[in-house]
């Protein structure tokens, strides 16, 4: 099964150095596999702010062998029920987030993220969060 991996564990792989976590561990077990789904709103989110041309095109190199799938009108219509859905129970998000979690729900695929705002926008929408190998 494809996972929808995160701006937050991509951007980790691509720019951190040193150890890494547990997050980066799985997206690189996820790539070797094959299931590493990348939305392009999530491909959008890492190539924004690189100042450094050399960087930008390096990085856009590297995302290149990952196809995005599209996103139909009911992505976007099940998004937006979503944030309305969380908004009312006093949770804010960002409109990414409630794609991402459009994209999930409508896909089956669980997110692998580090953004602890999944763990609320859960409680309250059909997602699920893609768990660690033991």
């Amino acid at each position: 099964m494809k996972v929808i991996v995160d701006t937050d564990v991509w951007s980790e792989a691509f720019r951190k150095r040193g150890k890494k976590s547990l997050y980066v561990t799985e997206l690189k077990t996820l790539i070797e596999e094959s299931r590493a789904e990348l939305l392009g709103v999530v491909k959008m989110e890492i190539l924004c702010g690189i100042r450094e041309r050399l960087v930008f095109d390096r990085i856009a190199k590297s995302l290149s062998p990952f196809p995005t799938r599209a996103m139909t009108s009911e992505v976007f219509v099940t998004a937006s029920e979503f944030f309305n859905t969380c908004r009312s129970k006093g949770i804010q998000g960002s409109n990414n987030d409630f794609l991402i979690c459009a994209a999930s729900a409508l896909w089956g695929l669980p997110i692998l993220t580090k953004n602890q705002d999944f763990k609320r926008y859960q409680k309250h929408l059909p997602i699920t969060m893609a768990s660690f190998r033991k």
